[in-house]
């Protein structure tokens, strides 16, 4: 068997509209981020979630809070499915901690974690995955780490391809977990 799981970013924050990279602060979902979770929620309350996992920073959980309100589905939080730990650099601007993301490959973030560690945390999360929800449907709500994250260790993608792309949003990722 096999676990579906559809990845969906939490929504826009108030640190996303002025250009900073929040990292592993809490984060605050602006007006157009509420409104991004009621449309995730319109989008995936009828698509037979069994459970939806979520980071634990705030902004994703704020996600999945209005996206699933008064819904049975139960979610549940992770930390390993947090975005990157940039260290030193959590509430930097964007393009001083994503200008330099290659460099940061391997090598932590000053006080923080390296890419690489980041992804590997997403990998385990899956790992876990098994048996207990072999056959279901599972929504993760996270960042761009975790969805990396996915990539690499669901379709083996090269994490330094990754990288180099831009992040661009969509309506939802599709991964498999085989078995």
């Amino acid at each position: 068997m096999a676990v579906d799981i559809v990845f969906e970013t939490h929504g826009t924050t108030e640190d996303n509209e002025a250009g900073i990279a929040t990292g592993w602060l809490p984060g605050r979902l602006s007006a157009a981020g509420r409104e991004n979770a009621s449309s995730l929620g319109a989008r995936r309350r009828d698509d037979q979630i069994a459970a939806v996992f979520t980071s634990d920073l705030r902004r994703a959980v704020e996600t999945a809070e209005i996206a699933f309100a008064g819904s049975s589905v139960p979610i549940l939080q992770d930390w390993r499915l947090r975005e990157c730990d940039y260290g030193l650099l959590n509430g930097a601007r964007v393009a001083d901690v994503h200008g330099v993301r290659l460099r940061h490959l391997d090598n932590p973030y000053p006080g923080g974690e390296s890419w690489t560690q980041a992804t590997d945390r997403v990998a385990g999360f899956c790992a876990d995955l098994r048996p207990r929800w072999d056959g279901q449907r599972l929504l993760v709500i996270g960042h761009s780490a975790t969805r990396w994250g996915l990539e690499r260790a669901l379709q083996g993608r090269s994490l330094a391809e990754l990288l180099s792309e831009e992040f661009s949003w969509q309506e939802g990722w599709t991964f498999q977990l085989e078995g």
